[in-house]
């Protein structure tokens, strides 16, 4: 026999008072009598319920089948929770690490993932989401500052991919397996780093690299894009060199001219006041809300309305062909001749600066058809053009930079003539600007600007840095106002776009 539990020890006797058990299991002494029973009319009753009954569910809780009344919703017993999934048959939504969004207690973003149609614990995901936004976390560490949600924002994306591709026993390993492969990537330096982005992403860019690395230009690859010259007037491009010797005026000192920045006429000076301009240097846009349309600058994001954010000298910005040339003359790119050795194809890229004599060229780059830089100098200023503005926030030009300048355009051209000529391809981004800075005529043009066109069409013009983000995945003048853009940098990008437009938009089957 085993030693009784006394599980009933506090439990009355059925038989109080007539057992005769020697050892019995209930209690015979001090046992409290039972509570009355209460019978619970039914719902045909006329008599309200007792306020002494407990209902089932809670009076706030609403009834499941709005047929019944407040007497059968309040004693009907409640139903089991069910975790449905998407009825869309959709992919289930992962919040993105925006400003305001939820974050672990270890700085990871949190899964917004129904539970219902996630096919893997999200306790696991979430554990494994942690791990790799730990190594994102640590790869990006010098580039958080600038990038602050860059880590969360990866890490999200990361584990949805692996995910995607995973199941319930191979997720685990393929995590822990991307965490790993973060580690081993070299900590990057800017956003267009190698190493930034998911697995995939990193991989992708990697194979897009490869291909347009690979893929070689030719001219006769190349012919059929060439710019027609009906078309150079369309396009802001010159075909022919203008009247007169060129050259007679260099600067407009003492003139009055409009300011290019806040329209305001002034008189042109060589050490003008460098606060008497008040401007804004970014662009307006419309911002829309449901029965209203405000102008904003891009650049402190005021209104029209409010006062400009940014003060410097007046400058001025000449259009104008025969002004142009009255500056410094035009002319053609040298014939090609046997002995000559130049180039087929050249991508250049320039930089302008604000002077006396409107805005002219501060530095020139050209790369050769494999991206190979085969010319990069700093452009001095002609005789009698000083600068007023060295317009560092686009151009990239600073004044110590720009000490070191000693060539003037002349200089410059002579030095371009010597590996480009009259049968040259000259590819660029709104290359008519560039030849305009840098004084040629030239019937050879590849422009981006052409290839990837504006859906309102010309004149209107997609900017390179959005073309470069789209097609190629890569941001480039994006060193902010102290750096500006880099002309060795665009002519890289305006080469590797049309690398792309020609891999991904084939050319005519005669020329394959």
């Amino acid at each position: 026999m085993f030693a009784p539990l006394q599980l009933f020890a506090s439990a009355p006797c059925p038989q109080l008072g007539s057992c005769k058990r020697p050892n019995c299991l209930f209690a015979h002494e001090n046992v409290a009598p039972l509570p009355p029973i209460i019978q619970v009319p039914s719902a045909s009753s006329s008599l309200p319920l007792s306020s002494s009954v407990p209902s089932k569910r809670p009076a706030a809780s609403p009834s499941r089948n709005p047929g019944l009344g407040p007497a059968a919703a309040a004693v009907e017993p409640p139903k089991k929770v069910q975790i449905v999934g998407n009825s869309t048959g959709r992919k289930p939504i992962v919040a993105t690490s925006s400003a305001g969004a939820s974050t672990s207690a270890g700085g990871a973003p949190t899964l917004r993932v129904l539970p219902g149609t996630s096919p893997i614990a999200l306790r696991d995901r979430q554990a494994m989401l942690k791990t790799v936004y730990d190594q994102f976390f640590a790869l990006y560490h010098a580039i958080l500052p600038s990038n602050p949600s860059l880590a969360s924002d990866h890490a999200l994306r990361q584990e949805d991919e692996v995910c995607a591709q995973s199941t319930k026993g191979t997720y685990r390993n393929a995590m822990i397996q991307t965490a790993a492969s973060i580690k081993k990537r070299p900590a990057p330096d800017s956003i267009n780093h190698d190493s930034v982005g998911t697995v995939k992403e990193v991989n992708a860019r990697a194979q897009a690299r490869l291909s347009l690395k690979n893929y070689r230009l030719t001219p006769q690859k190349l012919a059929p894009y060439i710019l027609p010259l009906e078309d150079y007037e369309k396009w802001g491009y010159m075909s022919a060199i203008p009247d007169g010797v060129g050259g007679s005026r260099p600067n407009s000192v003492g003139e009055t001219i409009p300011c290019e920045r806040c329209k305001t006429p002034f008189e042109v000076e060589e050490n003008p006041n460098s606060t008497q301009c008040h401007h804004h240097w970014g662009r307006s846009f419309v911002r829309k809300a449901p029965g209203d349309r405000t102008k904003f600058y891009s650049c402190c994001n005021r209104t029209l309305e409010e006062a400009p954010c940014s003060q410097g000298v007046h400058v001025f910005y000449e259009q104008s062909i025969d002004a142009l040339h009255d500056r410094h003359k035009f002319s053609f790119l040298p014939p090609r001749t046997p002995g000559r050795k130049t180039l087929d194809i050249v991508a250049l890229d320039c930089e302008m600066v604000y002077t006396t004599g409107g805005m002219r060229i501060a530095r020139v780059s050209v790369i050769d058809s494999m991206c190979k830089t085969v010319f990069d100098e700093l452009v001095a200023m002609d005789e009698g053009v000083q600068i007023l503005d060295y317009n560092t926030r686009f151009s990239g030009i600073t004044p110590e930079a720009y000490a070191k300048a000693t060539k003037p355009l002349a200089a410059i051209r002579e030095a371009l003539n010597a590996i480009m000529d009259a049968e040259t391809i000259l590819i660029g981004h709104a290359l008519d600007n560039d030849l305009k800075t840098l004084r040629i005529v030239h019937h050879r043009c590849v422009d981006t600007v052409v290839l990837y066109p504006h859906t309102m069409g010309a004149p209107y013009r997609r900017a390179l840095r959005d073309l470069s983000r789209q097609y190629l995945g890569v941001r480039i003048q994006s060193g902010g106002g102290s750096v500006g853009h880099s002309s060795v940098e665009d002519s890289i990008a305006t080469l590797d776009l049309v690398r792309h437009f020609m891999l991904h938009n084939g050319h005519p089957p005669s020329i394959c």
